[in-house]
């Protein structure tokens, strides 16, 4: 089993306490991470504070550089790292290395948005004066990245930071802190100063409470429940500390009765049972139009049942385990609780082998208008499959939740795609399309879903501050 330091201030550091990380395939041990207390966290913001008036003095050209410098070690790094994703999230190894190519595509993205962070010259409305418009780093940054995607979702954080010239203290999930510090890794080898980029692992009640507290912090970027989301906005109200806030979904997913047959039935496979059904994108509401309900469930019973469950690093499997015994118990209890409500169970269902944290692949029909699903995030590769009429119908079904993340739709007709697009109270929605996030478009949620936006133009922007220069007694 491997030891693991952290990165603070240029160092790295060992510590009396330490976490240990498991593999969710096996159960066994594959880690052991240094842990800090407050007071090193403490530490870790005056060091990047410290830092931050070397960086953001940089051009943004020079910061651009190093971004790209990071994304060269990774790519010399992915085939390691997405196997090290693999072993300490569970998700199959080609979805990891899916996860790394996104990573470094984040990087370049926003190596080249850092120079297109612009300001403006605005007409004066005042004889003798000018006036300015310019953008600046909001300063020192605690971002707190989830377990579900842990290299990616770190960067859509870490990337635009560091583009816009701020400082970062990273805190990683701790289920799955390893990939965190290979990234570390590769910003040492990129050669950033000292106190730009450190990690933080510890107790995450601790460490939330000092970046909020910490008049240094100036900004925290939190992915992860709706609850947790919740609890840093009462806290941040103390300080008046910004919030990026990428919370919890329920995304719908419409089948209408004129959608290309194979693409929408391998969209719901994409959807749902990506990275083991742990997306706060996942397709969690699965509405088909009644005309092809029959034909197009039997289609998906089959598919499913045809997937492969397994440790994510051997050749050729479809769905891994669930990250720890607590979601697959939490997952089973849904299905419990849907049986109990009438609910049919088509595939799965069950716990799959005596080792891991694996769950049958499971389909569920016949749900009750009062179902858990139908309200709240199921995280696992469970999907929920409901019957439709009418197009307003299923908009209205689809909307009625208070989340607003993602939603999806399938259909041929161009007309509809517009209207549904529009009608559905989600940050992004994906016509046709079971992966619609990219770089160069922004990432967000409606509702409860979250504040803000990664990614795209809008990613940097929620890193830097809009500053107004008058002058006055020009001639």
């Amino acid at each position: 089993m491997n030891r693991y330091t952290l990165l603070l201030n240029g160092t790295w550091q060992d510590s009396d306490t330490h976490l240990t990380v498991t593999d969710p395939a096996s159960g066994e041990q594959i880690g052991e991470v240094a842990m800090v207390d407050r007071s090193a966290v403490r530490q870790a913001l005056e060091d990047a504070q410290t830092a931050l008036n070397s960086w953001k003095k940089l051009t943004a050209k020079a910061r651009g550089e190093y971004l790209l410098a990071i994304a060269d070690e990774l790519t010399k790094r992915e085939d390691m790292i997405a196997e090290l994703i693999s072993k300490e999230n569970g998700k199959p190894l080609a979805q990891g290395k899916g996860e790394v190519a996104m990573s470094i595509d984040h990087l370049q993205w926003f190596a080249e948005e850092a120079r297109r962070a612009y300001g403006r010259v605005v007409p004066q409305q005042a004889e003798g004066k000018r006036h300015i418009v310019i953008r600046q780093p909001v300063g020192v940054v605690g971002a707190i990245a989830p377990w579900n995607f842990p290299l990616v979702l770190a960067l859509r954080k870490v990337a635009p930071a560091l583009a816009a010239g701020c400082t970062v203290v990273l805190k990683p999930a701790s289920a799955t802190p390893l990939s965190a510090i290979e990234l570390a890794r590769c910003v040492e080898a990129a050669g950033l100063p000292k106190g730009v980029f450190q990690v933080v692992v510890g107790n995450a009640s601790e460490i939330a409470a000092e970046m909020l507290e910490n008049p240094i912090c100036r900004k925290i970027s939190f992915t992860g429940s709706t609850e947790v989301g919740r609890h840093l906005i009462g806290g941040a109200a103390q300080t008046c500390t910004e919030l990026s806030l990428e919370l919890g979904g329920n995304a719908p997913l419409l089948v209408f009765e004129d959608a290309d047959f194979e693409q929408a039935l391998n969209g719901v496979l994409v959807t749902k049972f990506r990275n083991n059904g742990q997306s706060c994108i996942a397709s969690n509401r699965i509405y088909v139009h009644r005309p092809i309900y029959d034909r197009f469930l039997a289609a998906l019973v089959g598919r499913v049942q045809q997937l492969k469950v397994g440790n994510g690093l051997e050749p050729g499997v479809d769905v891994g385990p669930l990250v720890d015994e607590k979601a697959l118990s939490a997952a089973l209890t849904f299905i419990e609780d849907a049986v109990t409500d009438g609910a049919r169970v088509l595939a799965g269902g069950k716990r799959y082998g005596d080792r891991g944290n694996f769950l049958m692949p499971t389909i569920l029909v016949d749900l009750p208008e009062n179902a858990r699903c139908l309200q709240e995030e199921i995280f696992a590769p469970v999907a929920a499959i409901y019957v439709f009429d009418d197009e307003d119908e299923v908009i209205e079904k689809a909307n009625d939740t208070e989340f607003g993340l993602a939603a999806y739709a399938f259909t041929t007709n161009l007309n509809r795609a517009f209207r549904v697009a529009e009608a559905l109270e989600a940050g992004t929605v994906g016509i046709n399309d079971p992966i619609p996030s990219t770089s160069n478009c922004p990432f967000g949620g409606f509702k409860q879903s979250g504040w803000g936006r990664e990614l795209g133009s809008e990613g940097i922007d929620a890193y830097l501050e809009t500053k107004h220069i008058s002058i006055a007694g020009i001639d």
